[in-house]
């Protein structure tokens, strides 16, 4: 029986050679959601989870057997995937909808590229009411359903914006029975030796960073009552028996007392288990440290992003410097791990912001460091400040924002010594902290130190085109 709408996600772990190397896939907590409500709703969704599938069986599934409505949900990464999917399933007679992190920012390219239909925002309220009409077959008064992005006579038309849920514990958990969760947590146990599972407490992040996305949610952060989220957790453990957890809120201790509730309820009934998650270095103290300690939390991530105040300052990232070298304590004390994200080309980055990140990480002595080249992402202001330098690499419908470059910046040459003299510089001090220190060792990273801080003023001459 065709459903009434069949959700995807459109990547394939199995085409991400990078992933592959990783091996940390999590669920798609989006369209489980979507999934959840619209069931609960009296509509009948299956989900074609991709993650573990391929391309073939999902083009298979939309060119036999009867059409319908197909739901794909899109980020910066799927948008190619994403792009051609559409294109097929428009072609099989399939009605088309696709929302997500980045539609809203780009509704007139993904409606012209096959979609019928933009969910822009939260999309439980929304496609409801749109699946709603197109059940009915009543779309003569689209224009009337909050939310949406459609083409008329090949005009881009934007609905009104749609008001976010204001209760998210009235929604029902995700709907995990619709896809093989067990397969996630296998996968990790097969991989990693301990085998993860994901979920939410909160929707949205409050903060405003130049360079960050907030195209679904907004400037909003909503937060489940804690007891309820003890419930799903206390469930998640008995139903898939995973060795850690995967807390994927945008920033998990903004709320003390939240978090303070949430520990008490867990300890209340039992229950422990190691969890990852993601904060704000001004939103980590003393009590908040224990706490997750508490909670079995055995690492932070903190978007340090760079060791330069006046670059932070430009993020408006509303952090200090002295906030995460402490945060960094915090962990180290409770015996935490720390991981920090960093940014390299960030509009306006000199030399001397660089140097002061390098100095900044190897003083603060992470235990995980990433890095990345910023790359500005339409609908934020960051993107809104460089557009007028910014030059498309390839097709819109072939790459991602990733791929697009600032002209004038640095080279991608420059940064990758950026990043060597960065990594080096973290184990040359780590090393001469240490009490039985390797000489041969020393002189190896010193002279490693040298050659990247060499090549990256030999470079700096290099700019994007």
């Amino acid at each position: 029986m065709t459903p009434d709408l069949l959700l995807t996600h459109g990547y394939f772990l199995y085409e991400d050679p990078k992933e592959m190397q990783i091996m940390k896939p999590y669920a798609p907590l989006g369209i489980l959601y979507l999934c959840s409500h619209l069931q609960a709703k009296g509509f009948d969704v299956e989900v074609f989870d991709t993650t573990f599938s391929s391309r073939a069986a999902l083009v298979d599934r939309l060119q036999s057997g009867p059409p319908s409505t197909l739901g794909i949900y899109a980020n910066l990464m799927t948008r190619a995937n994403v792009v051609e999917l559409l294109g097929i399933a428009r072609a099989a007679g399939w009605k088309t909808i696709v929302g997500g992190p980045e539609p809203g920012a780009y509704a007139k390219e993904y409606l012209d590229a096959g979609a019928q239909f933009v969910v822009m925002g939260e999309g439980e309220l929304t496609l409801e009411e749109l699946m709603t009409a197109i059940k009915a077959g009543a779309l003569e008064k689209i224009d009337q359903i909050a939310g949406i992005a459609y083409l008329e006579n090949g005009q881009l038309r934007q609905t009104a914006q749609r008001a976010q849920i204001a209760s998210l514990d009235e929604q029902p958990w995700p709907a995990r029975k619709a896809v093989n969760i067990h397969q996630y947590v296998d996968t990790w146990r097969k991989y990693h030796g301990k085998g993860s599972v994901n979920f939410i407490t909160a929707r949205g992040c409050p903060y405003r960073c130049q360079w960050c996305s907030h195209q679904v949610y907004g400037n909003t952060h909503r937060r489940r009552d804690p007891v309820s989220v003890v419930d799903e957790v206390e469930w998640l453990l008995g139903e898939y028996q995973p060795d850690m957890v995967w807390v994927s809120d945008d920033v998990f201790t903004i709320n003390h007392s939240w978090l303070r509730t949430y520990a008490s309820e867990m300890k209340r009934r039992g229950l422990r288990i190691p969890f990852e998650c993601i904060s704000r270095a001004d939103r980590l103290n003393s009590e908040a440290m224990d706490l997750l300690a508490e909670l079995g939390c055995f690492r932070v991530w903190i978007g340090s992003e760079s060791g330069s105040q006046r670059i932070l300052d430009s993020m408006q990232r509303g952090v200090k410097l002295d906030q995460v070298q402490n945060a960094v304590e915090l962990t180290r004390s409770r015996g935490i791990e720390s991981g920090m994200f960093l940014m390299w080309g960030y509009d306006g980055e000199e030399l001397e912001d660089i140097e002061a990140t390098v100095k900044h990480v190897s003083l603060t002595q992470p235990d995980i460091f990433f890095t990345t080249v910023s790359y500005p992402i339409k609908g934020t202001p960051y993107y809104q400040k460089v557009k007028e330098d910014l030059v498309q690499l390839a097709p819109w419908d072939k790459s991602s924002d990733r791929e697009i470059i600032i002209r004038g910046r640095h080279s991608r040459r420059y940064y990758s010594f950026a990043d060597k003299l960065l990594r080096s510089e973290v184990r040359l001090a780590k090393l001469r902290g240490e009490v039985n220190q390797d000489g041969s060792e020393i002189q190896k990273l010193t002279e490693e130190v040298r050659l990247a801080r060499f090549n990256l003023l030999e470079s700096a001459s290099e700019v994007e085109a």
